[in-house]
């Protein structure tokens, strides 16, 4: 399936917008991540065990954002934004999202 940002996938037409298709995911840090990630803080540098887990979470998002567009049918994901916030202390949800469109 074709997960794009664009409005248009190259060289293919749409044929009908299905709606919005959908996934989240809702991660929080551990305690010990956060003691190791803590003094990485102070003498500077990524975050890397921070870094995979908000890639874990925006792989997992789109996944569920493609099984959500599969079931509708949908042969491509066009538009598609990813967001992230903070739920509570120490957690984040990331949410994808985009139109599900068949194509001729």
């Amino acid at each position: 399936m074709d997960v794009v940002t664009t409005e248009t996938i190259p060289d293919e037409e749409i044929d009908e917008a299905l709606g919005i298709a959908r996934g989240n995911t809702v991660k929080a840090r551990n305690v010990g991540r956060d003691i190791t990630q803590s003094i990485r803080n102070i003498t500077g540098g990524e975050l890397k065990a921070y870094s995979e887990l908000l890639t874990d979470a925006r792989d997992e998002a789109i996944a569920r954002m493609t099984d959500d567009a599969e079931k509708m049918g949908a042969d491509a994901i066009v538009n598609v934004r990813i967001e992230t916030s903070e739920i509570a202390g120490g957690s984040s949800e990331v949410i994808a999202y985009g139109t599900a469109v068949t194509l001729r």
